[in-house]
């Protein structure tokens, strides 16, 4: 019999949920820019700074600040210009086809240096593309969506442009699966929905998640709390890891401060014993004040450090979240005992015969119910007026996932915790004690005849 715990974890919990996602650019955030060739840029927005993109220019930082996500700039003289978005044109199909066409060394007379010198006088991208059309032999025999994609082509060539774009968890994502898989340990957009999905994560719950892919299952356990909730990291570095995921998403510091917290491996076990400062500090023991506020700070470290370590041990955890390089059955056997009944174990690696042996160990355990491994898909499609087909190149594929349930093999157990029931519960239980036996005195009962079973 499983048991589902439904307490909130403390104040931060019961705290209205946050704006995580702003529409509007601020100074100190950090913006993704998505170039002409597709290529996603990422840079922070310092006032009174200049942002260079290389060869499609630079501009200074305070034209994007107060400005909302999604509109694309033109670059030019070192200013920024916002560029009307481009309507999406019906293209009609003609006779043409491009079996006649012979791109030999010849059917475009305009030669790379006389392009590079119409881009030194300054003249416009749109005017060096017409001038390319009219001199382009064979043009004319393109079929109509030839022709669109040869612009297109040139427009992400000669254009110096950019668009912002709001750094979601699916943008940061993609950004970070394009630029170093490695850095993720290879994880797909699509596998991170997954694993919120199996790990049941919503607003107000408390989870556990041990975080080795920068940061980036971390960051979609708190969009998806939204402000309202607790999660505690696990890692192996002394002072608060740092995420460059959680970086780039821009979260607001209530999000971080209230709602997330870090231990290292130390701290984690219970028999560590970290050093705790004397709650009583004489007042002629400080050298100076500057040492006076050093100890101070050091005193509200060790008290936060403690509560941590507290709220841990008490266990009752809802989801337990693993993305590690590390050993995963070593990771669940130091954190299992901390989670409640039917908390959701989700164990991502980009290796199958890593969960598979986790399955097949996880199997002979009674306390794990169901282990199962899936594996996600991802197919892109091309979706345009006539021209909807599947991407004939794709990832190979975006790594294992692992789900188990934890379930309590105690006869003794309860469907609920007593020390999680909330004030109307036990105003509830204490109103029906006058009610006959045969209503809700017999849940205990039939539960634990459940467990029996």
């Amino acid at each position: 019999m499983a048991q589902r715990s439904t307490q909130s974890s403390s104040n931060a919990a019961l705290r209205r949920p946050c704006n995580i996602f702003d529409l509007l650019i601020h100074a100190g955030d950090t913006v993704l820019l998505r170039v002409p060739t597709g290529d996603i840029k990422s840079c922070k927005l310092e006032a009174d700074s200049v942002i260079n993109l290389g060869k499609f220019g630079s501009f200074p930082a305070d034209a994007l600040i107060n400005q909302p996500y999604g509109l694309t700039y033109e670059v030019a003289n070192k200013t920024i210009n916002v560029i009307p978005p481009p309507a999406v044109e019906e293209l009609e199909d003609t006779d043409a086809t491009n079996e006649l066409i012979n791109d030999g060394q010849f059917v475009q007379p305009l030669t790379a240096a006389e392009i590079e010198a119409l881009k030194q006088s300054g003249v416009h991208a749109t005017e060096i593309i017409k001038k390319q059309i009219e001199m382009h032999a064979n043009y004319s025999l393109k079929t109509e969506y030839s022709k669109d994609k040869y612009k297109k082509r040139k427009a992400a060539k000669y254009s110096k442009s950019f668009t912002t774009v709001q750094p979601t968890l699916f943008n940061v994502c993609e950004y970070w699966f394009t630029k170093d898989q490695t850095r993720i340990l290879g994880m797909r957009i699509d596998t991170i929905s997954q694993m919120m999905h199996l790990g049941n994560v919503r607003p107000g719950g408390r989870y556990i998640a041990v975080d080795d892919a920068s940061g980036l299952v971390v960051s979609a356990l708190l969009e998806r709390l939204g402000g309202n909730g607790r999660l505690i990291t696990i890692c192996d570095v002394d002072s608060p890891p740092a995420y460059p995921v959680m970086t780039q998403m821009n979260f607001p510091k209530e999000l971080t401060v209230d709602i997330l917290s870090s231990l290292n491996w130390a701290t984690a076990d219970e028999i560590h014993t970290p050093i705790v400062l004397s709650a009583e500090l004489s007042t002629g023991s400080y050298g100076s004040e500057k040492h006076k506020t050093r100890l101070s700070k050091r005193k509200s470290v060790s008290d936060a450090l403690f509560n941590v370590r507290e709220e841990l041990f008490s266990g009752e955890f809802e989801g337990l979240f693993i993305a590690s390089v590390y050993d995963p059955l070593s990771i669940l056997g130091r954190l299992f005992p901390y989670l409640g009944g039917s908390a959701s174990m989700v164990v991502y690696s980009p290796h199958l015969q890593v969960v598979s042996d986790l399955q097949a160990t996880l199997r002979t355990d009674p306390q794990y119910l169901a282990p199962n491994i899936s594996e996600s898909w991802l197919r892109r499609y091309q979706v345009l007026p006539g021209r909807t087909h599947p991407l004939m190149t794709t990832s190979g594929g975006g790594g294992y996932l692992l789900h188990a349930i934890k379930i309590y093999d105690d006869p003794c157990a309860e469907p609920v915790a007593v020390h999680r029931r909330s004030k109307s519960a036990k105003q509830t239980a204490e109103s029906s004690q006058s009610q006959p036996e045969d209503s809700a005195s017999q849940v205990p009962r039939i539960a634990n005849r459940h467990l029996s079973q």
